[in-house]
């Protein structure tokens, strides 16, 4: 049994959003709900009904209500949601137009920035104007490389209030990677800024920016956002315009929101890219809307008085997510750079600063500051500070502790988890409910999420894989470039036809907490940033010295880290001088996070039979673990160099 580390008081729980929700279910539907369980039970006996009362409830800016709610909840993939609705995803993040503070803006080694909901709606009408005025579409890709900085969610406001589909990655991408992103969504418009900052060091973005432009004949305008430079050349890039200067003049305009159908593309978020260039998920506009909304005004406790953060950047869907905390007029503060800069507290000293009441991390971060012997409740004032949240990995029985022990000992710590492919959470926090050790504290409302084994039967109190057995609104509506839906069904519905299988490997406990035990697949997840091994093959493997590699993940210090495994040619060596090459070209066209901990060199690489690459079964020899389907593989003696490795000891 786990350990019991928090419980909320009556009062606490009184006054919740979730509380008001379920006394809210209980008037309109007769009910005499009183605990989350009970509301989590009906939300997915009675799926329909659950979203139906959460979309009037949550009183949405819509100019043409729905016809039915969904088509057949069981309708796996293809369930079609709210048909009928007209609406924008804009105007509902934009329904505050007040003099309080939408979204506060630091960068690293910068004093805050600060804009009110006046001020972001009146940028926001601006940029519109100027997209419209160049014949931006409904459907057309706007894409940013950008930091996690002020202008960029005004440029996603923007391009979203005409209906164009927003696309973003973080300015660390290589060129490979950013190509491999963009390449095939063919955008119109990209936004950048002129660099970023980390960890105090500069870098240029626009040296960069020149060579994709070489592959993306498609971009007609490179819009310029000013981040080192006050005044940066837009001469150095093709199509480039000062943002400024790309901004309509006049103030005081209106938005004029297209209005969309409910399924209309929304977001185009990546795939990790592990058997191939990443995937691109096409995430529709009511289903991100009211998933964020339920996610974040419930499960998160998310109200106007509320200063909420999250480090993340915006190639990540926490980003997504952050941002959709402006429909409930919360102020949303953008960091971007190093949480380590100038010290192990900077993040802390922030919360402190910026009175900071929803502080939302990755688990990796927490073991860090941790091991760094940073005790945020003895240096800095946190009593604002209500929720903690964490995600990207399964977070540590030991981070749990060291969150009540030296951050705060009343509070809400929320461990979360869903990711790209439904731009929100399967499991999440619970404002009315108790925090146990190692436990995420429930499944989302309306998620019918089951732990499976390998006969296909759901379990309690037993590891097995997480699924969802109906269909939730913010699952994809499509993958881009997959005409026939196939890319789409192979990736959730080919291990359970019809029931979502998400690649993780979970025990759902006696009290509906939910235990991650990370990815039974084969993507990588260093610090909870997921990463595609094909991305590292593509680099790897295009040095004359290397014939073939692996890469998989193996768990170490609560956490996994990268080993590269690589075949050398005949009469090449694994010096210094190669791993640094190895390493160098990684970085480059990737992201410093692909870089692997370790390289190793080994006689054979494992293939199955139909020529895949088989991580999966490596990652269970390097961790002691038997091997059983060895009849798929084409060289199963393979697996015998990957044993009792000394490399992997330390």
């Amino acid at each position: 049994m786990s350990r019991l580390l928090w419980q909320p008081s009556e009062e606490r729980i009184r006054g919740t959003n979730m509380f008001h929700f379920l006394q809210h279910v209980n008037e309109k539907h007769g009910k005499a709900f009183r605990t989350y369980d009970d509301l989590y039970r009906w939300s997915i006996d009675h799926i329909p009904t659950f979203w139906a009362t959460l979309w009037d409830y949550a009183d949405f800016c819509v100019h043409r209500g729905y016809d039915q709610v969904v088509d057949d909840v069981h309708k796996m993939p293809g369930a079609r949601w709210f048909e009928g609705a007209q609406l924008n995803f804009a105007e509902n993040l934009l329904r505050y137009r007040d003099d309080r503070i939408a979204l506060s803006f630091k960068g690293e080694g910068r004093p805050t920035v600060h804009t009110t909901y006046a001020e972001l709606y009146d940028r926001v009408a601006r940029l519109a104007a100027s997209l419209r005025a160049m014949g931006i579409q409904p459907g057309d890709r706007i894409a940013g490389f950008v930091p996690n900085m002020t202008e960029t969610v005004v440029a996603m406001l923007a391009a979203t209030s005409v209906g164009a589909v927003w696309s973003s990655c973080s300015p660390d991408f290589g060129i490979k990677g950013v190509l491999d992103r963009f390449g095939q969504i063919q955008p119109r418009v990209l936004f950048t800024a002129d660099g970023y900052q980390y960890n105090g060091k500069t870098f240029d973005s626009l040296e960069r920016i020149s060579e994709i432009l070489k592959e993306l004949p498609t971009i007609e305008k490179v819009v310029i956002m000013p981040y080192m430079h006050a005044e940066p050349d837009p001469g150095r890039v093709r199509n480039g315009i000062l943002l400024e200067d790309f901004m309509a003049k006049e103030s005081g305009l209106d938005v004029d929101f297209q209005q969309v159908p409910a399924n209309h593309p929304l977001y185009i978020l990546y795939s990790s890219g592990t058997t191939g260039i990443p995937k691109c998920i096409v995430h529709g506009t009511v289903g991100t809307l009211i998933q964020h909304y339920k996610e974040l005004k419930l499960h998160t406790d998310v109200t106007r008085d509320d200063t909420i953060f999250y480090f993340t950047t915006c190639g990540w869907m926490m980003w997504n997510w952050l941002v959709s905390s402006l429909m409930l007029g919360a102020r949303v503060l953008l960091y971007d750079g190093s949480p380590f800069y100038p010290h192990p507290g900077a993040m802390w000293q922030m919360a402190q600063d910026e009175k900071i009441t929803i502080f939302g991390t990755s688990a990796k971060y927490l073991a860090a500051v941790e091991k760094a012997g940073v005790k945020p409740r003895e240096s800095y004032d946190l009593s604002p500070l209500k929720a903690v949240l964490s995600t990207g990995s399964p977070l540590a029985i030991e981070s749990f502790e060291y969150v009540y022990r030296d951050i705060k000992s009343d509070l809400c710590l929320s461990s979360i988890s869903g990711g790209t492919d439904i731009i929100s959470c399967f499991a999440l926090g619970n404002p009315m409910g108790p925090v146990y050790a190692g436990e995420l504290q429930c499944r989302g409302l309306g998620m019918k999420v089951e732990a499976w084994n390998e006969d296909g039967k759901p379990v309690i109190g037993e590891k097995g894989e997480l699924v969802c057995t109906a269909a939730a609104p913010s699952m994809p509506i499509y993958f881009w470039n997959d005409p026939d839906g196939q890319k789409y069904r192979d990736a959730y519905f080919s291990v359970f036809p019809g029931v979502w299988h998400h690649g993780d490997f979970i025990e759902i406990t006696e009290h509906g907490g939910v235990i991650i035990y990370g990815r039974s697949d084969a993507t990588l997840n260093p610090g909870g940033v997921r990463i595609g091994t094909a991305e590292i093959y593509r680099q790897v493997e295009t040095l004359p010295e290397i014939l073939d590699s692996l890469v998989v993940g193996q768990d170490w210090d609560n956490d996994v880290r990268v080993i590269l495994f690589v075949k050398l040619r005949d009469g090449c060596v694994l010096d210094e001088a190669l791993i640094q090459r190895i390493k160098t070209a990684i970085r480059t066209n990737t992201t410093p996070r692909h870089v692997p901990s370790k390289i190793i060199a080994v006689p054979d690489i494992p293939y199955t039979i139909s020529g895949k690459k088989v991580e999966l079964a490596v990652r269970k020899v390097i961790h002691n673990e038997e091997v059983k389907n060895k009849d798929a593989l084409a060289n199963p003696e393979a697996l015998e160099y990957y044993k009792n490795l000394p490399e992997l000891a330390y």
